[in-house]
């Protein structure tokens, strides 16, 4: 989190496009929030878009705006948010969620800085810097044809990731401090302090919604409780360890990116302190899990799965030998029988 802080107020500097990444509730609208507070147009508008909230044709009107008769519900001319946000910045979050129709009109407006509004003509000129959230992998979207690679690069200039929860234990009880000094203001209450037991289960817990679900429960507690305590009795039972309740909050990565992330890091923290075999420990089951499925889907035929890996025959025998994983049958002994 200090490289993100670091991230942030150098990137704030700067009029380049930032793309943050990051799960559901890690925090991506507060470090939008805060590029635009500690840049030079904290004086201009900060316009937040939810682009997964809205379908396209409404979402192509409230970023672009339209004119009078331009569709059926169009009574009047209206404002869109990147010409509301003229000399400030715009937040796109979500931004994995738009059509590739909207995605060209994006991608003229981050090259341009022009567009036109639904049913107009006109074009109009605009100053705004463009800040997009994702909570997928972009790179996974473009390569499998949902998300424009032209525009990808024009938003991951200035790329900053926010890590989960689970994997920031040392803040958890920092930002409990926080939110009970928040919600016992807020709620004319004093919780000052935590219960050993209390702060052991919420560390413990993976934290499928991130920060967003630790504040959520944290004011829960705050106006459940009848002391200055909070106690294992005002967390949900998934995180004081119910067995039946936390079956259904169990962190599953949605993405790739996660997965291969979530994989390393236990990987990691399994591994001895002094460790010098950690490629041979983490990379080499990967290269052989992926040696048995290709090579199963190709029937046990070299070629096809050399093919399939964009590797030569001589290089995937060498891998099948490597891991002891026999001789599969070429397609001349397949001809044969």
């Amino acid at each position: 989190m200090r490289n993100v802080y670091q991230l942030t107020r150098l990137s704030a500097q700067a009029n380049s496009s930032v793309l943050l990444l990051g799960e559901t509730g890690t925090g991506k609208e507060l470090i939008a929030a805060a590029l635009h507070k500690l840049s030079d147009r904290n004086s201009g508008p900060f316009v937040r878009v939810n682009c997964g909230a809205l379908t396209e044709s409404l979402l192509d009107s409230e970023l672009f705006g339209h004119v009078r008769g331009s569709f059926t519900d169009a009574v009047k001319d209206r404002t869109g948010r990147f010409e509301a946000a003229h000399g400030g910045t715009i937040f796109l979050d979500e931004v994995n969620s738009t059509s590739s129709t909207l995605q060209v009109k994006l991608l003229r407006v981050l090259q341009e800085r022009e567009f036109e509004r639904v049913g107009d003509t006109n074009t109009i000129q605009v100053d705004v810097r463009v800040i997009a959230a994702s909570n997928c992998d972009l790179n996974l979207e473009v390569s499998e044809n949902r998300f424009r690679e032209d525009l990808f690069w024009r938003l991951n200039v200035l790329p900053i990731a926010l890590p989960p929860l689970r994997r920031r234990e040392g803040d958890i009880e920092l930002l409990v401090r926080h939110f009970l000094d928040v919600y016992g203001k807020a709620n004319q209450k004093s919780i000052s302090k935590i219960d050993p037991d209390a702060l052991t289960a919420l560390i413990e817990y993976p934290w499928p919604g991130n920060v967003r679900e630790l504040q959520n429960y944290i004011e829960r507690a705050v106006v459940l409780s009848q002391d200055n305590q909070l106690v294992p009795d005002l967390l949900p039972k998934a995180v004081i360890g119910d067995s039946k309740a936390s079956q259904e909050f169990i962190f599953r990565p949605t993405d790739d990116q996660s997965l291969i992330q979530e994989f390393v890091y236990n990987r990691l923290n399994k591994s001895e302190a002094n460790a010098e075999d950690l490629y041979k420990e983490i990379v080499e089951p990967v290269e052989k899990e992926l040696l048995l499925q290709v090579m199963q889907s190709c029937n046990q035929t070299q070629t096809k799965a050399a093919k399939k890996l964009g590797i030569n025959r001589n290089t995937l025998q060498k891998y099948l030998a490597k891991f002891g994983l026999g001789r599969p049958k070429t397609e001349d002994s397949e001809s044969k029988i």
